[in-house]
């Protein structure tokens, strides 16, 4: 298990584009921010947890993460996610 791999794709201050590649096992720690997310599933399987729901995505599968909502993710099957964060998230830059 390993930390998913981030590539900042796209930037400007009200949006950014971001590519997570995850393999089987790897974790997006529960966290909150005030950034609203969109997640696109390119491929993969995925369970989230957004506040206290947990729900499981695969390719073609998109979500909305409200700014302050705790989330996370455990990787079920090795796979890529597109998050989109408005504004940007400067400390991925």
């Amino acid at each position: 298990m390993t930390d998913p791999v981030r590539t900042v794709l796209a930037h400007a201050p009200d949006l950014m584009v971001v590519r997570f590649a995850f393999g089987a096992g790897d974790r997006g720690a529960l966290h909150s921010h005030p950034h609203v997310q969109s997640t696109y599933v390119q491929s993969g399987r995925y369970r989230f947890t957004i506040d206290d729901r947990d729900f499981e995505v695969g390719p073609g599968d998109a979500f909305i993460i409200p700014s302050g909502a705790v989330h996370g993710c455990l990787c079920l099957e090795e796979g890529v996610l597109i998050d989109s964060f408005t504004p940007r998230r400067d400390d991925f830059l």
